[in-house]
């Protein structure tokens, strides 16, 4: 699964990489948390533009903002039948930038252990996600975002059986091609990330508090003692 994550990288980069359109500021964010704004990139009349997206979808026949839990993550196996993400999956899918997410491990007699997960380069990458549009309580127009999730590969398992789906850069432009609606196609497109090419390091139990968003939530967990 996908519950916290960053995005640290500056929007110029995030134009390069993923050739939008446009762009607005960007502050460097450790701890991205559930119905917070997160960054997106999707496609709309053949052009990539970067958007503000709640995280936590809200089907199209949603009409509000509130009440039960947010569907921050959605299966890549059965996302395209179920109702909530059924549509979107069809053609509204969205890229999510991030550089890092967490997962946490359990310790023997103490609180969950975070582990902060990267690329082995470091670079910037994708998760593969959905977005709806729908009408909040205000009647304004509410624009939401999923992330997908599949199978932990090898190196992931040791922590959680799930992992978000990493789409590699060769595959954004038919992720986001609204032309292509055939399921078992895009299923085909959502597998585990490569092992070897994933790096995870333990990190302050800081993160634990999804109101701490600094750089103390990556540093090393022998600093948790003097930060917490």
């Amino acid at each position: 699964m996908c519950g916290r994550f960053t995005l640290r990288t500056p929007a110029a980069d995030l134009i390069e990489i993923f050739e939008v359109a446009r762009s607005f500021e960007l502050t460097p964010r450790y701890n991205i948390a559930p119905t917070q704004e997160v960054t997106a990139v999707r496609e709309v009349d053949g052009r990539r533009e970067l958007v503000q997206l709640r995280w936590g979808l809200l089907p199209a026949w949603s009409e509000a903002a509130t009440g039960g839990p947010p569907m921050i993550n959605a299966r890549a196996e059965t996302a395209a039948d179920r109702p909530a993400f059924r549509h979107a999956f069809r053609s509204r899918r969205c890229l999510i930038p991030a550089d890092g997410f967490y997962e946490w491990q359990t310790a023997t007699g103490g609180p969950k252990q975070p582990f902060l997960i990267t690329l082995q380069n470091e670079k910037p990458f994708a998760f593969a996600g959905l977005w709806e549009r729908c009408r909040g309580p205000d009647e304004k127009t509410v624009e939401s975002c999923t992330i997908l999730t599949t199978d932990a590969n090898d190196r992931l398992r040791e922590l959680h059986d799930r992992m978000p789906v990493i789409l590699p850069p060769d595959l954004y432009g038919p992720w986001l091609d609204a032309h292509i609606e055939d399921a078992e196609v895009l299923q085909s497109l959502l597998k585990p990330y490569p092992s070897a090419e994933i790096c995870l390091r333990p990190v302050s139990r800081r993160v634990n508090n999804a109101k701490n968003d600094d750089p103390n939530c990556i540093l090393p967990p022998e600093t948790q003692n003097t930060l917490l």
